[in-house]
C-alpha cells in the first residue's frame, strides 16, 4: 500500500515538472555605438577660404592675332580710359589698309567717269549701277581694313588697376587671347568655393563675416551677392561671391580671406547618420540609451532634411542624450546594451 502511494506521488511530481514552462534565455548584451546629441553635431557656422577680387574685372585682348611688340603697363599700374596699354606689329595691317584704300580710290574714279558717260548717254544705267555698287563695296572694305589697323593697339576702355599680365613682348597672340586683366573701381568681394552639401545653408545664411589672414583683429560685414547655379565641372563646388560694402584700403586685391556664414537655428539641428534611424509605422525613431541602466528606449523624432549622409533632427531629442548609431535594427525596447 505504501509503495503504491509513493509511486503515485512520484508520477505527480514528474507530471508537474513536464507541464512547467522553461525559463526564457537572457537577452544577449549587445555592444552598440552611440553618439551624444549636442551643439557640436552640426557646427553653428560655416567657414570658407577665399580670395579678394574686384567686382568688375575685364580681360583685355586684341581683336586680331599678331606679334606683341610692346607692353606699356605692369601689374598694379593705374590706368585711365583711352590709355594705350600694348601694341601689336602693325606692318601687315597697315599694308592691308593701304591696299584697300587704293582699291576704293580706283572704284571712286571709275564711278566718276561712268557718271559722266551716263550723262552723255554713252552707257546704260545698269552699267553705272554696277560701278556705284563696286564703289560702295570698296569703301566698306577700306573701312574694315582701317579698323583692323587700329585693332593693333590695345586701349583701356575704363579706369582701373592692372591685376594680371598674361602676355609678354615678343609673344605671338591669337585674336581674343587675354593679354591684361584690369579691375575697375573700388568695390571688393570675396570669391569662395562652396561644397554641394552647404549650398542651401549659404543661400539661407543670416549674414557673413569676412576676415583677412594678414590683417589680425579686424573683420568686415559681407553679403551674398552671387551664388553660381551650377557646380564647377572639376571641383564639384559652387562659386559664391560675397560683397564687402565697407571694404577699405586694407582689403587689397589678391589677399587671402576667410568667410564665416552665420546660419540660422534651423540649420544647426543635430544631424544623425542614417544607420541611427528605425522606421515604425512610417515614422522615424531612434534608440536612446539611459546611461544609468544602460537600457535602450525607442524614441520618436522629427526630421528636417538631409545633410550629406545624415538626417537633421528638429524635434524629439534633448541635448546630452545618447543615441545608438550602429546596430539599431537588432535592439528591442528595454534591452540592456554595452557601451564602448
Amino acid at each position: 500500500m505504501k509503495l503504491r502511494i509513493l509511486g503515485a506521488a512520484a508520477l505527480s511530481v514528474l507530471a508537474l515538472a513536464a507541464c512547467s514552462k522553461p525559463e526564457a534565455p537572457a537577452q544577449p548584451l549587445r555592444t552598440v555605438r552611440v553618439m551624444k546629441v549636442n551643439g557640436d553635431a552640426v557646427p553653428p557656422g560655416l567657414t570658407f577660404p577665399g580670395e579678394v577680387r574686384a567686382r568688375y574685372e575685364s580681360r583685355l585682348a586684341f581683336r586680331l592675332g599678331g606679334k606683341l611688340v610692346e607692353r606699356r603697363v605692369d601689374v598694379g599700374a593705374a590706368v585711365k580710359r583711352g590709355q594705350v596699354l600694348a601694341r601689336l606689329d602693325a606692318q601687315d595691317a597697315s599694308l592691308n589698309a593701304a591696299q584697300a584704300e587704293a582699291a576704293r580710290a580706283l572704284a571712286e574714279a571709275e564711278a566718276k567717269r561712268y557718271r559722266e558717260l551716263r550723262g552723255k548717254n554713252f552707257v546704260s544705267q545698269a552699267v553705272l549701277d554696277a560701278k556705284e555698287t563696286a564703289l560702295k563695296t570698296a569703301a566698306a572694305q577700306a573701312g574694315v581694313a582701317r579698323n583692323q589697323a587700329g585693332y593693333t593697339t590695345l586701349v583701356a576702355d575704363r579706369d582701373g588697376v592692372v591685376t594680371a599680365v598674361e602676355a609678354e613682348a615678343g609673344q605671338v597672340v591669337a585674336a581674343g587671347q587675354t593679354v591684361l586683366r584690369v579691375a575697375e573701381g573700388s568695390e571688393r568681394e570675396i570669391v569662395v568655393a562652396v561644397p554641394e552639401a552647404d549650398v542651401e545653408k549659404v543661400r539661407a545664411a543670416e549674414g557673413f563675416e569676412v576676415t583677412l589672414n594678414s590683417v589680425a583683429g579686424r573683420s568686415w560685414a559681407g553679403r551674398l551677392r552671387e551664388l553660381s547655379p551650377a557646380a564647377d565641372a572639376q571641383t564639384r563646388t559652387f562659386t559664391a561671391r560675397i560683397a564687402v560694402p565697407q571694404a577699405d584700403e586694407a582689403v587689397r586685391l589678391g589677399m587671402s580671406a576667410r568667410v564665416a556664414a552665420k546660419v540660422g537655428r534651423g540649420d544647426t539641428a543635430p544631424a544623425l547618420p542614417l544607420s541611427a534611424f528605425v522606421t515604425r509605422n512610417d515614422q522615424a525613431n531612434v534608440w536612446v540609451v539611459d546611461p544609468a541602466t544602460q537600457t535602450v528606449k525607442l524614441t520618436r523624432v522629427e526630421t528636417d532634411g538631409v545633410a550629406g549622409n545624415a538626417l537633421r533632427v528638429k524635434g524629439g531629442l534633448a541635448p546630452g542624450q545618447l543615441v545608438v548609431t550602429a546596430g539599431a535594427n537588432l535592439l528591442e525596447d528595454g534591452q540592456k546594451v554595452r557601451l564602448p
